[in-house]
């Protein structure tokens, strides 16, 4: 049985302003949606300003960045910098995912380096599926309390 919207989380979906790929986003609107929450998918090649727009209205509960183009780690910096200059967004949990390097799998302290700007976690490659499925869990727990 599904919640009452008004019960869902709301998770603010997008690309990054470099990324046009839009099957990525399709996929995690899908897995968002099936642990309960409400997504609403901003698409690819959004600009921090204009994810700071949305965000401000929507309050969500979580903003979930993905990239699969490779330019992940140098937009999600910006991304996030604009999202936590942002007051009402301080505490706002973001994450971000993907294809973060074009060099294949990034280094531990380019993922050190997007959680210090700011992502509540990152999620480096494919095999972090269950912890981004296990914060989701966790998000709507938390919501639902």
């Amino acid at each position: 049985m599904r919640q009452a919207a008004e019960d869902q989380p709301t998770v603010v979906l997008t690309g990054v302003s470099s990324d046009s790929h839009t099957w990525n986003l399709v996929f995690l609107q899908l897995l968002i949606e099936e642990h309960g929450h409400r997504v609403i998918n901003l698409g690819p090649c959004v600009p921090p300003d204009l994810l700071v727009a949305e965000c401000q209205v929507i309050d969500p509960d979580l903003v979930v960045v993905s990239t699969v183009n490779g330019h992940g780690a140098a937009d999600g910096l910006s991304t996030i910098t604009a999202l936590r200059a942002e007051p009402r967004l301080i505490d706002t949990p973001v994450v971000i995912g993907g294809k973060l390097g074009v060099d294949g799998a990034p280094a531990p302290t380019e993922l050190a380096r997007l959680r210090d700007a700011g992502f509540t976690a990152v999620f480096g490659d494919g095999n972090d599926l269950p912890a981004f499925a296990s914060l989701l869990t966790s998000l709507r727990s938390r919501v639902a309390a």
